[in-house]
């Protein structure tokens, strides 16, 4: 296939932003609506595009249309192009104004709730201009998709070592673990040592998934029953709050600890507990471009996390 005969002359940037918009809606008319043209102008663009490659894009199914192999082969490729194309503005705008540019990041909670909002506090200083979006990915590997579909130009959170993601990079940056928590106000912030047993039958604060997993653990492998959760809640900061009331004790990560344990009146209870480490870093979309001010994002939650790194 020549570039010049099938491609470069025939097929189009409008229409592959149109067989991007209908896989994303499922629907010839949804994708009419969001582009604001008609649907038979959609139909034409797809079967234009499916003539000039020679094979078909869209399988029409009673609940609305769905990408064939080779459609969704072309779109991974497509959404290259544009994150490309958007790229190069970026650094064109980079290039006139190096304090002007987008970050967009991905991370958990846990980490939003503390050493993202170091980190942009941190970076905001140094680029003022600059603009900075975070999405929640709760859950790295279910997470990976608005990186591969360049949504997010990186991510930030909890992978598995060693990293199985052959189209992804992964760098360390620390290693977290759990600990277990109360309020200032706690009966339990006054004492120098508890036994895990003491605190099975106490009102716990379970925040997020993950952590009520590895303390499921810790109290397994000690012989223990698992504490049932008086309040399951998604919201680090609520649990933050609920803990300065002294009522109730939490599983919270060093990472938010370290950014919070002191403004929030927060305190490590002395217990000894087996807990596994697990590691915190960025992923990144292979053979994609990074813009400066990205790359600077990216140094500056280096330099931020630097000291977890020497404590964990």
């Amino acid at each position: 296939m020549k570039w010049d005969h099938r491609i470069g002359r025939r097929l189009k940037l409008h229409d592959l932003h149109v067989l991007l918009t209908v896989a994303e809606t499922g629907s010839m008319g949804k994708a009419a609506e969001r582009l604001a043209v008609s649907q038979p102008s959609v139909s034409k663009a797809i079967a234009d595009m499916e003539h000039t490659i020679g094979v078909r894009l869209l399988d029409r199914t009673p609940k609305g249309v769905e990408c064939t192999a080779y459609g969704r082969a072309l779109l991974r490729r497509g959404r290259g192009a544009f994150d490309e194309l958007r790229q190069g503005i970026k650094d064109i705008e980079v290039l006139a104004d190096p304090g002007q540019g987008e970050v967009r990041v991905g991370c958990p909670e846990a980490l939003a709730a503390g050493l993202m909002s170091a980190v942009i506090d941190h970076f905001s200083r140094q680029y003022p201009r600059a603009v900075v979006s975070v999405t929640a990915a709760d859950n790295m590997a279910p997470e990976y998709r608005p990186l591969r579909e360049r949504n997010v130009d990186f991510l930030i959170g909890r992978f598995p070592s060693p990293f199985a993601e052959d189209d992804l990079g992964a760098e360390a940056l620390y290693q977290d673990r759990i600990f277990i928590v109360s309020g200032r106000k706690s009966p339990w912030a006054s004492r120098r040592k508890i036994d895990l047993a003491e605190l099975v039958g106490e009102p716990w604060l379970f925040s997020p998934r993950m952590f009520a997993s590895l303390l499921a653990d810790s109290f397994q492998s000690a012989g223990l029953a698992v504490p049932k959760a008086t309040v399951t809640s998604y919201s680090v900061h609520q649990s933050i709050n609920l803990l300065a009331t002294g009522r109730f004790v939490a599983i919270l990560s060093g990472s938010v600890l370290r950014f919070n344990a002191d403004r929030s009146s927060l305190k490590i209870l002395p217990v000894d507990f087996v807990t596994r480490p697990y590691t915190i870093g960025i992923v990144t979309l292979k053979n994609r471009t990074i813009g400066p001010v990205v790359q600077s994002f990216i140094n500056c939650t280096r330099e931020v996390s630097r000291p977890m790194a020497k404590t964990n």
